[in-house]
């Protein structure tokens, strides 16, 4: 056995290895491989705030060194290591810079949009016929929706939302496009009458 060589425990459970140095000052901190493994897996798992936090809590319960040991031995960034740290010491989240992108919903755009498609399906849609099921069908298509909010409800047609923004707003509120189906008749009986005989 190394008599340079101890091993330790952090806060945490992490297992570390230190070397003291005979010729230096300075003790050299290297995490044991199943550690590595096991810090590796849990920060690929976590996302944005919660891998930060993960970050600095185990730089933390590392100690002194801990941030050198996490960006040498994990491939962590610094940068992300001190934001996890003061998010840890405030308690507050760091906004991201991902928040806030994307399209908004269509119906943040046109307020009165899910109304206005009600309005046009309400009079189209009947329920299924032999009452299988909740369901409301419609014989609109999306495609038909759409041009009627441009036609009666005066829409800008560079403006109003697509065919499958459309779909995705009937089936939110319950209306299936579907072709409606009627009622089946019962199929001819095999039984010979006396009149076929």
């Amino acid at each position: 056995m190394d008599p340079h060589k101890k091993n330790k425990k952090c806060a945490f459970g992490i297992a570390f290895v230190v070397f003291e140095d005979p010729n230096s000052e300075m003790d050299y901190l290297q995490v044991t491989e199943a550690t590595r493994i096991l810090v590796n897996e849990t920060s690929a798992v976590l996302k944005g705030y919660e891998r930060r936090l993960f970050m600095a809590r185990t730089v933390r319960a590392l100690g002194p060194g801990g941030q050198n040991l996490a960006e040498r031995e994990f491939g962590w960034s610094g940068q992300t290591i001190r934001k996890g740290e003061h998010e840890l010491s405030s308690g507050m989240e760091c906004v991201d810079g991902r928040r806030g992108f994307g399209q908004k919903p269509a119906e943040e755009i046109f307020p009165t949009l899910l109304a206005d498609i009600r309005s046009l399906v309400d009079g189209q849609s009947q329920t299924d016929p032999q009452f299988r099921n909740q369901r409301l069908y419609t014989r609109m298509s999306a495609a038909e929706v759409r041009r009627q909010l441009v036609k009666q409800l005066g829409y800008d047609e560079s403006t109003v939302p697509s065919g499958e923004t459309i779909r995705v707003k009937l089936n939110m509120l319950g209306y299936h496009p579907a072709r409606v189906a009627k009622t089946k008749p019962k199929k001819k009986s095999k039984r010979p009458t006396p009149s076929s005989m």
